[in-house]
């Protein structure tokens, strides 16, 4: 089903769309998750520990959203710390250690903008991301499920294989904040967005993204889709050595852009 784009940004707002708890409730089992970056605390916006995909033990990896006010609140709606990036990436070289594949459910409207967020090194914590996961020797799979903003998104979408559901969003920006610069006017974000072209759809076009996972209001049914991507993805993936998979997430995200050098 097409929906336009003040459904796409209605549905992917709503408390009532599946958040990171749900999936891997639907998708993964014996899950454990683990806490704290080991540098200054634990982060609730991001859900990290180890699962189950079927009978291979992986690292799951995101963004947490909330069903209700209190657990948005805990979870800082979705907006990470730098320990939270730390806590993510140390679960990676843990997965890589242990030679798990990493599964990433990216979800958020950007990286947390406090002050106290970049005194402890926002930028340098979603750096450091994008960095050691260009370089992990193990297979990173990244779904964008609902938001994916900005530098908080890209950190854990630094994969081998990158997909989103139908009506998820991917942008430098979100459309409220876009239109908010561009036109002083907050109310103008569906225009912003139709500008930005941020949907799957744009994504899979301008291959910046791997394929498109179709989204349902079913839960089971969603679930099934994703699991089956999963489980696709990291078995084309089991059989690269973990060179060749560092190798292949580079020249993924270099070959990315159009430039043109006659100036």
């Amino acid at each position: 089903m097409k929906r336009s784009m003040e459904e796409k940004l209605d549905w992917i707002r709503s408390p009532k769309r599946p958040n990171i708890d749900d999936i891997i409730s639907g998708v993964f089992t014996d899950f454990v998750e683990l806490h704290g970056d080991r540098l200054y605390g634990e982060d609730h916006a991001m859900c990290a520990g180890i699962a189950r995909l079927g009978d291979m033990p992986v690292t799951v990896l995101g963004q947490r959203r909330g069903h209700s006010t209190q657990q948005n609140i805990d979870a800082n709606f979705a907006m990470a710390h730098p320990e939270g990036y730390r806590k993510a990436l140390r679960l990676a070289h843990q997965a890589e250690k242990f030679s798990r594949p990493i599964v990433c459910i990216v979800d958020t409207p950007g990286a947390f903008c406090g002050v106290d967020a970049e005194e402890r090194g926002q930028g340098e914590a979603i750096a450091r991301c994008l960095y050691e996961f260009m370089q992990l020797k193990t297979p990173v799979v990244s779904i964008i499920t609902g938001e994916g903003g900005s530098g908080g998104a890209l950190a854990l979408a630094t994969a081998n294989e990158v997909y989103m559901l139908t009506d998820a969003i991917y942008s430098v920006i979100s459309p409220r904040g876009c239109a908010s610069i561009l036109w002083k006017d907050a109310s103008r974000e569906i225009e912003a967005a139709e500008a930005l072209k941020i949907t799957a759809q744009d994504m899979l076009r301008f291959g910046l993204i791997d394929g498109i996972i179709e989204d349902s209001r079913l839960e089971s049914v969603l679930y099934r889709h994703i699991k089956t991507t999963l489980t696709e993805a990291l078995q084309r993936l089991s059989g690269q050595n973990g060179s060749q998979l560092a190798q292949m997430r580079y020249e993924k995200f270099r070959s990315y852009g159009i430039f043109n050098d006659n100036i």
